[in-house]
């Protein structure tokens, strides 16, 4: 049966991925972005079927948040599965970091990859359980929350944040038969880091490589899945072994 999902930051790059990879399997996809307007409508291009749509939000902004789900509830008939997965990722080493843009980075991180992820998780969940939606939540947090992120701390901070969240509401959310989840990925090859991927990234990999994006994206597509409501609660690593906890 199709499903109706959206995907959050999903103009290129993971969230490009896992929008392709629902639509593959017969999905109608709501591809949200907050400035990348032609690389969003270039995903949408990419989507095989019908009935995909892209739609711009400042998840910073609580009611332009909303109302990103209220358009996609309007114009796909529901919201069956959010896919959380924008963020920011700002450099900011703390000993070359003057306070007032220490300040900025972390205000901007949080505002975007904690709350922004919270108030559209709010309004999707509302839906799915006024309406009586077995629906599914997956949030894209990061290998950085448990390993250190010595030069973007407030990144780090943020996914460990988004991790905890999911739990929480993996937890309020299972009496309405609503999963939720979480992947922590390591390193991926997406246009946001290419210029760090260099050999010593690849080797901390005991495969010798990073992610690709469609990795990611079928682990999401996996505990999105109906058949995944007893992985509820799970933060899944995806990080070639190079991070083990």
């Amino acid at each position: 049966m199709s499903r109706h999902v959206l995907v959050t930051g999903a103009a290129r790059g993971i969230g490009r991925a896992i929008a392709v990879a629902f639509a593959e399997a017969g999905d109608r996809v709501a591809v949200h972005y907050g400035s990348r307007r032609e690389e969003a409508e270039e995903t949408l291009r990419l989507l095989p079927g019908d009935g995909h749509l892209a739609v711009r939000a400042d998840l910073r902004d609580p009611a332009a948040a909303a109302g990103l789900v209220d358009t996609v509830v309007e114009r796909l008939g529901g919201v069956d599965v959010l896919v959380n997965n924008a963020a920011v990722n700002l450099p900011h080493p703390i000993a070359d970091t003057p306070f007032d843009a220490w300040a900025d980075v972390w205000r901007e991180t949080l505002d975007v990859n904690v709350l922004g992820a919270a108030y559209v998780g709010h309004r999707a969940a509302r839906h799915m359980i006024d309406h009586g939606v077995r629906g599914r939540i997956v949030n894209v947090g990061s290998r950085g929350a448990f390993k250190g992120e010595p030069d973007h701390p407030a990144y780090g901070a943020s996914k460990a944040a988004l991790h905890a969240m999911g739990q929480s509401l993996a937890v309020a959310l299972a009496p309405h038969g609503i999963g939720v989840a979480s992947v922590a990925p390591g390193f991926v090859t997406t246009e946001r880091v290419a210029h760090r991927l260099d050999d010593q990234v690849r080797a901390q990999s005991p495969f010798g490589r990073v992610a690709a994006p469609e990795e990611v994206a079928a682990a999401v597509r996996f505990l999105a899945s109906p058949e995944a409501e007893w992985a509820s609660g799970t933060v899944l690593d995806l990080n070639g072994a190079s991070h083990l906890r």
